[in-house]
């Protein structure tokens, strides 16, 4: 089908290269929508979601590298985060590393 297209666009009349100016561009920003924009968008959204169903008790690290385990979650898109037992730092939501946390949350059979 690919090339059946191709044909009929390199057989196209000197006159009609508009078309074929038009149609390429057309092609380019297809492929770039599907290998640029749409999986940006996809993790975006993953990472939004990751984020909005945080929960007391849940193990994370942040995008610093810090590790700890939520205490609290806040109204005001911050998290209360206890790094020792009895030592807490606030940071915000989005400080957090969904990438580097299912690392450190994966079973230790699936380390390997």
């Amino acid at each position: 089908m690919l090339t059946s297209a191709l044909n009929i666009l390199l057989s196209a009349d000197p006159k009609s290269g508009g078309t074929i100016q038009l149609v390429m561009m057309g092609a380019i920003i297809l492929v770039f929508w599907l290998f640029m924009i749409r999986p940006q968008a996809k993790k975006a959204k993953e990472q939004k979601k990751f984020v909005d169903n945080m929960e007391k008790g849940n193990k994370i690290v942040t995008i610093a590298g810090i590790h700890g385990t939520v205490n609290k979650v806040n109204e005001d898109g911050t998290i209360q985060l206890e790094v020792n037992p009895g030592s807490y730092l606030k940071i915000e939501k989005s400080a957090i590393s969904m990438e580097w946390t299912a690392a450190i949350n994966k079973p230790a059979a699936d380390k390997k």
